[in-house]
């Protein structure tokens, strides 16, 4: 299992500029966002961060998001953690996921210089409840390992659970992992052998050993009754 927890350990989300999801109806905001991430796109990083300062003014959360990522990827010329995080905290307000999951990370790496696991494990959590699959992989490792939280099974249990119906693949064979072993829910190879062969559909290296594994425990146990 801990190949598995390796990548999730550090919990190491990768941020990138936030896209609009569906289109605004407003014309004006809607053109001036689209024309701000072709600005990124085009490496003109002044005017990007103009614009994505005028959208933060103008109160969008993906203004805030994008202006923010642009400072903690030192992209403007004077980087300001402590600003960033104000920006993502606002966009978290109004609802962006994508920023709470940003400041769990900006927590858990300490972008500030000062990592906090406990304010990391706070957002995350945020995060996971509204959905994102990321997060929830993240609340759970750190339920499994004890950083930031107190070590709780049971909990990593269920959020691996959620981040594997997601679609992650480490969660999957993970989820599976505690199936087989009984650690924080109640040992179950049928269900163990469900999410080691979704993991081995998915792509998971070692998932298809311990379907085999598995395989040979529910034919023996079928033996012995």
């Amino acid at each position: 299992m801990s190949r598995h927890l390796m990548r999730f350990a550090a919990a190491a989300i990768a941020l990138g500029l936030a896209l609009p999801a569906v289109a605004a109806s407003a014309p004006a905001v809607r053109v001036t966002l689209e024309q701000a991430l072709a600005t990124y796109e085009r490496g003109d990083l002044p005017a990007a961060e103009r614009q994505f300062r005028q959208l933060s003014q103008q109160g969008l959360a993906l203004g805030d998001y994008n202006l923010a990522m642009m400072h903690l990827r030192s992209e403007v010329p004077k980087p300001d953690p402590r600003f960033a995080r104000s920006l993502l905290v606002r966009a978290a307000g109004r609802g962006l996921v994508r920023a709470e999951l940003a400041l769990g990370q900006f927590h858990e790496q300490g972008e500030d210089g000062r990592p906090d696991l406990v304010q990391a494990q706070s957002w995350y959590l945020k995060a996971a409840e509204h959905g994102s699959v990321d997060a929830q992989v993240a609340v759970a490792t750190a339920f499994y390992l004890g950083r930031g939280a107190a070590k709780d099974f049971a909990q990593a249990a269920q959020w691996y659970r959620e981040a594997a119906k997601g679609g992650d693949v480490g969660a999957q064979y993970l989820i599976a992992s505690m199936y087989e072993s009984g650690l924080g829910v109640e040992r179950d190879l049928r269900l163990a052998r469900y999410w080691y062969d979704i993991a081995a559909r998915n792509g998971d290296e070692a998932a298809p050993y311990k379907l085999k594994a598995v395989d040979d425990a529910l034919a023996a146990d079928a033996g012995t009754v």
